[in-house]
């Protein structure tokens, strides 16, 4: 490849610009004839931050100026949060990498209480997630969940002045942000799987793009590639968004995946977990096939419900 100067679109949160930098850094490292600038975009999740996220939009609020910028040249890449990420993507974009996947637990940051079951009745817990929620009332319908949002500093500080007894967050955001001394607890993941590619970096880019699809699959993990993807696909055959109360979280053993998966009602009154192993080299066949497996025990009827 000629060398080539690119903009890298990113949103302008902390968090998305250590993700960025992170990613430039390797970018540099497989392709030294690139150099990069970066561009921030707001998006449509950035600005509203006075109501409730699923209020919003159903899907991509994170993603979709990213995505019309990367569309229309404006950028060269998107860096995205892989939980973020809509199951259909822009027609004329697709993800070119992965980068190596962080710890995809959800944790709990409380000055209260040492563990998540060391959580009182009643608890009042701060979390934006249908997921969490769905989940976390499963495990203790006494539990008050009140929504949280804002980047990691602003909700770190809700925590301290509106006398929750924990909030929950993503253990990925908290490490790569130095803040890993502020994890309480992790929450296991047979209480609360994670959502889909959580943990996990994207790279969009566009699919007319040769020479930019070329070095990314010199970047791509294959390892998280194919964790994600399995994941993705099973979201997507669930028909469920981003926001949806359904968590997946897929591991390598050797050449096989274990993808385990869940759908719950948002009041925690019923939940529909499975795991299935698959090959690696196909990892979207086993996504579609352990949502399908969850739609014939019901997950349907509990994704119509979205109200707590």
């Amino acid at each position: 490849m000629e060398a080539r100067r690119i903009k890298i679109g990113t949103r302008g949160s902390q968090l998305a610009l250590w993700q960025t930098n992170w990613v430039i850094s390797q970018l540099c490292a497989v392709a030294p004839e690139i150099s990069c600038d970066i561009e921030i975009i707001r998006t449509e999740g950035d600005r509203r931050q006075d109501i409730p996220l699923p209020a919003v939009g159903a899907q991509g609020v994170f993603v979709a100026e990213l995505e019309a910028a990367l569309a229309s040249g404006r950028v060269d890449l998107a860096v995205h949060s892989s939980k973020d990420l809509p199951t259909v993507l822009h027609a004329e974009c697709m993800l070119g990498a992965f980068m190596p996947r962080e710890d995809a637990h959800d944790v709990i940051i409380s000055h209260k209480h040492a563990t998540l079951d060391a959580l009182p009745d009643g608890a009042r817990i701060g979390t934006g997630s249908f997921r969490r929620v769905a989940q976390l009332k499963a495990h203790n319908p006494s539990w008050r969940f009140e929504d949280l949002r804002g980047n990691l500093d602003t909700r770190l500080s809700k925590l301290e002045h509106q006398d929750f007894d924990a909030i929950v967050l993503a253990a990925a955001g908290l490490i790569r942000l130095g803040l890993t001394e502020r994890i309480t607890a992790r929450i296991p993941m047979g209480v609360c799987l994670p959502a889909v590619g959580q943990g996990a970096v994207a790279l969009e880019v566009r699919t007319s793009d040769s020479a930019m699809r070329e070095v990314l699959s010199r970047l791509t993990h294959a390892e998280t590639q194919a964790a994600v993807l399995s994941e993705r696909a099973f979201l997507r055959t669930l028909q469920g968004g981003c926001l949806a109360p359904i968590g997946a979280h897929a591991v390598l053993f050797g050449e096989y995946l274990q993808l385990q998966g869940v759908v719950a009602a948002v009041d925690g009154s019923k939940v529909i977990r499975k795991v299935m192993e698959g090959p690696m080299a196909k990892p979207e066949e086993l996504g579609v096939a352990l949502a399908q497996e969850l739609l014939a025990l019901g997950a349907q009827d509990l994704l119509g419900a979205r109200s707590v």
